[in-house]
């Protein structure tokens, strides 16, 4: 079970839903990052479950830095963050162990592990280890913020509900920073908001898409072919649980272009290459071009709903009916957005350390 992903700057995630913590591993972190509890807790905060719209699961995240961290700063060495589970009842997953439930990883988890896997709320499977993600992302964060380079996700649909699109990147990623629900349109936040309760109320969930900007990342970032910076950027976000699809730039409307539309003309603006548009969503031949990377991912519905469904029972091979218990979300999109965010930028730290050198985050002066 492979669980780490970087390869200058590395993470590895661990634990299950049920167990008594989950944690991340960060290596390869530059010394001299400041790292401020209080930003992580903050980040923390918004991936966590808010009211009628979310799981009643609420969990208080109350993290431990155990290593790599000393007087507020990373030293170099690996950062170790635990968090506790203490808001489980594994008793609502008991009585169906062996169903399996549609749309979740019950049934391809017991075919890879042979029945040894915690199964519990899903187990290493489920959403709530994004928690992990979300404490190492926000370190990542704030070393990327004193670069210049910032990063904001919203909701640019849910329950087929649109959002208005990005205007003026640096007012709206301010906008995004305070969001706890992160749409630039209230009109439309509220409408959202209650086509995600009007699910709830019957049962069942809601799906929708993030929208992701970078600014301030420099030309130059990202390889061609295999580490490309769509296919490491690509490579950890479908590694958020509940992402079915993601695009770069104008994505799949590109194939009803014409190269004529579809292409960036360059220009000089203050003494810098720009581009006129922004179709390619910031990247030509798998590299950064400077201007903002902008993509977007497809969050199915929670397939946890409580409505009767079709499923099958994998140790008698039998058919069955479940009606699945428990404590769910009707929609995940808007926890899942500062996930997408965090992710988003420890793949950086790892793409521009590969580029600039392992100090390129390091502060330059010692703290202590």
């Amino acid at each position: 079970m492979k669980n780490s992903i970087g390869n200058s700057v590395s993470v590895t995630i661990f634990g299950e839903s049920h167990g008594s913590e989950i944690g991340v591993v960060l290596d390869g972190l530059a010394p001299g990052i400041k790292v401020s509890e209080e930003e992580i807790a903050g980040k923390l905060l918004l991936r966590r479950p808010s009211g009628s719209i979310s799981t009643k699961r609420v969990e208080p995240d109350h993290f431990r830095i155990v290593s790599g961290v000393y007087n507020g700063y990373t030293t170099g060495t690996p950062v170790c963050i635990l968090i506790p589970n203490e808001n489980t009842r594994s008793r609502d997953y008991k009585d169906s162990r062996a169903l399996a439930r549609p749309g979740h990883a019950d049934y391809t988890a017991y075919c890879k592990y042979h029945g040894f896997e915690d199964y519990r709320g899903g187990g290493h499977f489920s959403g709530r280890i994004t928690a992990a993600l979300v404490a190492a992302g926000s370190i990542a964060l704030s070393a990327l913020e004193g670069k210049g380079i910032r990063i904001g996700t919203h909701i640019a649909r849910c329950a087929g509900i649109p959002d208005r699109d990005f205007s003026n990147l640096s007012e709206d990623l301010n906008v995004l920073s305070q969001s706890t629900f992160a749409v630039l349109d209230p009109d439309a936040a509220a409408r959202m908001q209650e086509a995600v309760r009007q699910a709830a109320d019957e049962g069942d969930s809601v799906g929708g898409i993030l929208e992701t900007a970078v600014t301030g990342l420099p030309a130059g970032v990202g390889e061609p072919w295999f580490d490309s910076m769509e296919s490491m950027l690509s490579h950890a976000l479908f590694s958020i649980p509940a992402v079915k699809g993601v695009e770069f730039g104008a994505g799949f409307a590109f194939a009803d272009m014409k190269g004529s539309e579809a292409n960036d003309s360059f220009a000089v603006r203050d003494k810098k290459i720009v581009t006129r548009t922004n179709h390619n969503g910031g990247i030509n031949g798998g590299i950064s071009n400077g201007m903002p990377v902008i993509f977007r991912c497809a969050v199915k519905p929670t397939p946890s709903i409580y409505k009767e469904q079709d499923t099958a029972d994998f140790f008698t091979l039998t058919e069955k009916k479940i009606l699945i218990s428990g404590r769910h979300d009707p929609a995940i999109i808007h926890r899942a957005r500062i996930v997408a965010d965090c992710v988003t930028a420890l793949v950086l730290c790892d793409l521009l350390t590969q580029r600039f050198g392992t100090d390129y985050l390091a502060s330059k002066d010692p703290q202590n």
